[in-house]
């Protein structure tokens, strides 16, 4: 329960590394790095609902835990997989459908902020959200 309430991006590191690893072009790289990203996180035992809200969509995401499911990214790279609970720490296990390729992603609560890892192709990159 620790993840539910609003969360606004503070900062990004490594994450223009990261999209480019994605083969996110140029021109989608640098709005992306300024998107004002709001996460909206309620969780109900093993399920969630995630809304996204950006300078370039609002989505809402419902998953539970461990229960496989379809996502795209905001560039419109198209996502399998699930996320589960080690310890504190949500992680997600996601397959590209273009080319089978695996991104791996982590929320976690570090202090006062939502700290979101990305791990693709050997690259990682931090998200940081701040609650408000």
């Amino acid at each position: 329960m620790a993840f539910n309430g609003t969360w606004k991006i503070e900062k990004n590191e490594n994450y223009e590394k990261f999209m480019e690893a994605m083969g996110v072009n140029v021109m989608k790289r640098k709005l992306g790095a300024h998107d004002n990203l709001k996460l909206t996180i309620q969780q109900d035992g093993n399920k969630f609902l995630v809304k996204e809200s950006s300078n370039f969509r609002n989505i809402d995401i419902e998953f539970t835990l461990g229960v496989s499911f379809e996502y795209s990214l905001a560039d419109g790279t198209e996502l399998s997989g699930s996320w589960n609970l080690e310890g504190n720490k949500l992680v997600g296990t996601f397959t590209r459908k273009d080319n089978g390729k695996v991104l791996t992603a982590y929320r976690e609560i570090v202090g006062s902020e939502l700290v979101q890892t990305y791990v693709y192709e050997g690259v990682e990159a931090k998200r940081i959200f701040k609650k408000e």
